[in-house]
């Protein structure tokens, strides 16, 4: 399902949550099997299609992700075909249409799944109501077919400097009864909020089925002396009143532990922004690197001596 969402349900990318829930109702109507019934097969596939990009359109966090993602291929690198259903009660919304939902009147929903004899099943969400079609047999057929296992996700915190420049790192897992030291490599430039999947790391299929996939939510930990936004990296000096008005030359360190010797210029500002061009974060998908920024603070002493009190009244008095 390469399609862009809102080209399926036909709706603007800049449609409201009712206009994506109208825009949906007309084509399930319209693509339900049970409206089908000359041509189940095809009204099946487009009924999964418009019913995927409506799970994703009309969850804010999900529209939002996949909006940043830019398109379906993307979004489903990263979000499985449970990740997207998650949460979506296909049942609620068909009884809402009309139709009666799946067998038994049970919900629908993806979760996470029950495991049964060393696997995990899963709730489908077209399970019930097109296996209505093909009756017990074909319910019973797809149960011994292989299945995908489930896939696990772990919190990963990384050093700002790892983030920055990569990492090759392990990590240990508790696996179903195992523990699996598991290799990962941290791109360069990834930052807090991003996912890493590792295809196949997830738990054990079902039936010699593939195995699951293991997502890595990053976390970036603070740093005591550089902060980033975006791409960019911000470090703070402080320097004297007299340096700001006369100039110098002040030693600023950067991430990759090198010192760099930057000057300031004679009656440099409190608060003066220095850009160091890409000293900051690599860019990912060939997005640019970063710069470094310098913020200068100008230090105003506290106490002074008779003598300093006496310059500065004559600085004053010279209009300074």
């Amino acid at each position: 399902m390469a399609e862009d969402y809102y080209q399926v349900l036909g709706v603007d990318k800049k449609a409201t949550a009712d206009e994506i829930k109208k825009a949906y109702r007309k084509l399930a109507v319209k693509w339900h099997p049970d409206k089908n019934p000359n041509n189940k097969a095809a009204a099946e596939e487009k009924f999964k299609k418009i019913s995927e990009a409506y799970a994703v359109l009309s969850d804010a966090e999900k529209r939002q992700n996949y909006d940043n993602f830019g398109s379906a291929d993307q979004f489903r690198q990263q979000y499985s075909q449970e990740d997207i259903f998650r949460g979506f009660d296909l049942d609620e919304i068909l009884r809402s249409f009309g139709f009666g939902g799946s067998r038994g009147g049970g919900r629908t929903t993806f979760r996470t799944g029950t495991r049964r004899g060393g696997y995990t099943e899963y709730d489908d969400p077209f399970d019930g109501m097109f296996g209505q079609m093909g009756g017990g047999a074909a319910g019973r057929q797809y149960a011994d077919m292989p299945q995908k296992g489930q896939d696990v996700e772990y919190n990963l915190s990384i050093s700002l400097e790892e983030s920055v420049m990569g990492a090759d790192k392990k990590i240990s897992l508790q696996m179903e009864n195992r523990i699996e030291d598991i290799n990962v490599k941290i791109p360069p430039g990834i930052s807090t909020g991003k996912k890493l999947r590792l295809p196949g790391k997830g738990l054990t299929g079902y039936q010699g089925g593939p195995n699951g996939d293991l997502y890595l939510n990053i976390n970036v930990l603070p740093h005591p002396i550089f902060a980033r936004d975006g791409n960019d990296l911000y470090i703070e000096k402080t320097i004297k009143f007299s340096q700001a008005a006369l100039g110098t030359t002040i030693d600023v360190p950067t991430l990759d532990g090198s010192t760099k010797r930057l000057k300031i210029a004679p009656g440099t500002q409190n608060n003066t922004k220095i850009r160091m061009k890409g000293f900051g974060v690599p860019g990912m998908k060939g997005a640019p690197k970063g710069d470094q920024f310098v913020k200068i603070n100008v230090e105003v002493p506290k106490k002074l001596t008779d003598k300093q009190i006496r310059m500065i009244e004559q600085l004053a008095a010279d209009g300074i």
